[in-house]
């Protein structure tokens, strides 16, 4: 019986048994892959495949004038065309190195989630993206092919495409689930 005055810590929480948490991990995991990052990456190929079998290099097909374009490019760089300059085997090798370590971590990341979160989800948009553009340099001898144009008149923003949106969006996803987790635990 507790004694008057004095807080009795309260009882542990049961560990969950280790084989439910792996397949729960497992089964996380799988969603995540086979739902987001999988369809993700197959439309990106897919939709860098069309444009560039069915438009010519810089061929540029106005879908909403002077604002959006489907515009096919080949991007030998990273985001925003980075590391282009730089020589070529020096390139293929830094962002193949690079993109590869990221999976590596990404899948690592989403295995760890016993549950779908928003980290994970963001985590499984960004692999899909840093696959579909690790496939197209695999393919392309290093380059990936980019095709939205998103513009005001000749005030460009840079040509991306369907990876770029997924890394994009669980970038902004990663950063607000930190934004909101901070905001809350500060009160």
């Amino acid at each position: 019986m507790p004694e008057l005055g004095v807080e009795q810590s309260p009882e542990p929480m049961p560990e969950a048994h280790p084989a439910a948490q792996t397949k729960t991990q497992w089964r996380s995991l799988a969603l995540l892959i086979g739902l987001i990052t999988l369809p993700l990456a197959a439309l990106d190929q897919w939709s860098k495949f069309y444009v560039s079998t069915h438009m010519t290099l810089y061929e540029s097909i106005p879908l909403i004038p002077h604002w959006l374009d489907i515009t096919y490019t080949q991007n030998p760089g990273a985001a925003f065309s980075l590391f282009a300059t730089l020589p070529a085997y020096f390139r293929i090798g830094f962002l193949f190195t690079l993109t590869a370590a990221a999976i590596v971590v990404l899948l690592y990341l989403i295995s760890r989630s016993e549950r779908i979160t928003v980290l994970s989800f963001a985590f499984a948009l960004i692999l899909a993206g840093a696959l579909g553009n690790l496939i197209d340099r695999v393919v392309r001898g290093g380059l990936v092919i980019d095709f939205i144009r998103v513009h005001y008149y000749e005030l460009n923003y840079p040509v991306f495409n369907v990876a770029d949106m997924a890394i994009t969006t669980g970038v902004a996803l990663i950063f607000l689930s930190t934004l909101f987790t901070r905001h809350g635990e500060s009160h």
